[in-house]
């Protein structure tokens, strides 16, 4: 159990309050994957907007549950903020998507979601 993120600042923050964190982390399955996705898409095509917009988005709830990647989604992040069109992103992509897959088929198990 959490080998690929971390449930103590959560814990905190929910007051121990073990609902409130299966929630949470039921809401991370469920919608974390899908911005991954987009994530992946948006680099593939080079969309800036939506590269910043999603990481952006991602930023916090990666954080939360410190999946170790923070600062791989802020160089994406900058990436399609900054519209970086000479600088190569994919392998900084790849740690994050592995991170997020990681993390959810972890969370999955240890909550019996």
């Amino acid at each position: 159990m959490e080998k690929h993120y971390k449930l103590h600042r959560l814990q905190e923050l929910a007051d121990n309050d073990q609902d409130f964190i299966v929630a949470l982390v039921t809401t991370f399955i469920e919608e974390v994957p899908g911005d991954a996705k987009v994530l992946k898409i948006a680099v593939k095509n080079k969309n800036y907007l939506l590269t910043y917009q999603t990481a952006h988005k991602m930023k916090p709830t990666l954080d939360m549950f410190e999946l170790g990647v923070l600062d791989d989604l802020v160089e994406l992040q900058d990436w399609g903020k900054l519209e970086q069109t000479d600088k190569d992103i994919s392998n900084k992509l790849q740690i994050v998507l592995d991170a997020v897959e990681n993390a959810t088929v972890e969370m999955t198990k240890d909550f019996n979601l």
